[in-house]
């Protein structure tokens, strides 16, 4: 027998009837998609009157298999009652610590204090406001340490790029600053007792706002249809034709210039701030002289103080101490004046992040959906154990790693 034969051997049939023939497809499978565990706790913390979602947003997302977890009277400064809460599929929890220890996504409208941040799961995700004024290195500190997945409410974009909670907050902050303009130039809250609109023969009052945004608009549309004189400053000329526009009348507007923006506040019976920063603080653009220089009782109402504030004399206040006098000027600098109008402003919030959540059903879990989405990822500033966003990185000296490289490496 040759050594050829004997290096052959016959395999058995049954190991070699398949070859070369067409094998059954297979697919591959998604994993299946995570269920949200929604938790929502009652708001403790500069008087804040609204909640993140209201029964029929929890109604949409109970019915689609997602658990909502809210405590107990979260909604009772809304008119919302718990019992509106369990008809539409809500769980009640009658403690915080039953609400932070069980569910995996924690939505707030105001930031977590540092007793609410201990309460909560490792790696859970945190939707909140970030308000940059009550923000210290200790709050980062212990998010980090916590690896907790923290998205800030007012930097979260949306497909077109925009900002859809500012812009909502916005609105009704517009309307609410001339609002409570006419109530801080009333007697009866100690102003010097003028009309803000005026009446015939008399003068009406002077509304001076910085920035040409949202809340530049619905403040500008209050005051004209109360009959105010308004002054509005922008850099962004595209930003004043547009407001223009969008008013339909000819308006007094004016680039940021220091000259022109002295000249009106000397005589400004009201000043607005209303500047909003893409990315960390906004800008001061009215000096300490610039207010020292101000009309005697007039008033000022710095709508930007969530991001530090546009007027150099700003500081953070709260609804039940809403003022405070510096150079015989008012200031107001509260930053969630939309709870003043709790209800309205609930919904407002609750009809933006309702969608958003829902659209996160089809993900395998929720970090993937933020990989997904770039416009959620904007609003990202602490992701399992890094500081991301880079303001913060250099404002407390920390270091902060871009979240899409953190993202791409994990996934």
């Amino acid at each position: 027998m040759s050594s050829k034969d004997k290096e052959k051997i016959d395999l058995p049939q049954e190991l070699t009837s398949g070859y070369a023939q067409t094998q059954t497809e297979t697919l591959a499978i998604e994993p299946r998609a995570e269920e949200l565990f929604i938790g929502i706790p009652k708001e403790i913390t500069l008087q804040e009157k609204r909640v993140a979602l209201v029964p029929s947003g929890v109604h949409n997302l109970t019915t689609r298999g997602h658990r909502v977890l809210i405590e107990t009277q979260a909604g009772e400064h809304s008119s919302f009652s718990d019992h509106d809460y369990s008809e539409c599929g809500a769980e009640i929890a009658y403690s915080a610590q039953e609400v932070y220890r069980k569910a995996r996504v924690i939505i707030k409208v105001a930031p977590p204090t540092l007793d609410e941040i201990e309460m909560m799961q490792e790696g859970c995700i945190l939707i909140s406001p970030l308000q940059l004024p009550i923000i210290n290195a200790d709050y980062l500190y212990r998010l980090k340490h916590k690896r907790i997945i923290a998205l800030a409410m007012e930097y979260m974009q949306d497909e077109e790029g925009s900002f859809p909670i500012v812009r909502i907050m916005s609105e009704m902050a517009g309307v609410s600053a001339i609002q409570t303009a006419g109530e801080l130039l009333s007697t009866s809250h100690g102003g010097p007792g003028v009309l803000l609109g005026g009446i015939s023969g008399v003068p009406s009052a002077k509304v001076v706002i910085l920035g040409g945004g949202v809340v530049a608009e619905y403040a500008t549309r209050a005051a004209l249809g109360m009959g105010a004189e308004v002054r509005i400053f922008d850099d962004n000329i595209h930003k004043l034709m547009r407001l223009q526009n969008s008013v339909g009348r000819q308006l007094y507007t004016s680039a940021m210039n220091p000259v022109y923006l002295r000249r009106e506040l000397l005589d400004a019976d009201v000043a607005i701030g209303a500047i909003h920063a893409e990315h960390g603080r906004a800008p001061v653009v009215v000096s300490e002289d610039m207010v020292r220089a101000m009309k005697p009782h007039s008033v000022i109402i710095d709508v930007s103080i969530d991001q530090g504030g546009c007027f150099a004399t700003s500081q953070l206040t709260s609804l039940d101490r809403p003022t405070f006098v510096k150079y015989d000027i008012v200031h107001y600098c509260v930053p969630n004046i939309a709870s003043r109008v709790g209800r309205t402003a609930s919904i407002a919030v609750s009809n933006i992040l309702t969608p958003i959540l829902l659209r996160a059903e089809g993900a395998r879990n929720f970090e993937h959906f933020l990989f997904r989405h770039n416009g959620l990822r904007h609003g990202i500033y602490t992701f399992r154990g890094c500081l991301t966003n880079r303001y913060l990185g250099q404002r407390f000296e920390m270091r902060h790693t871009d979240i899409d490289l953190l993202m791409t490496s994990g996934m």
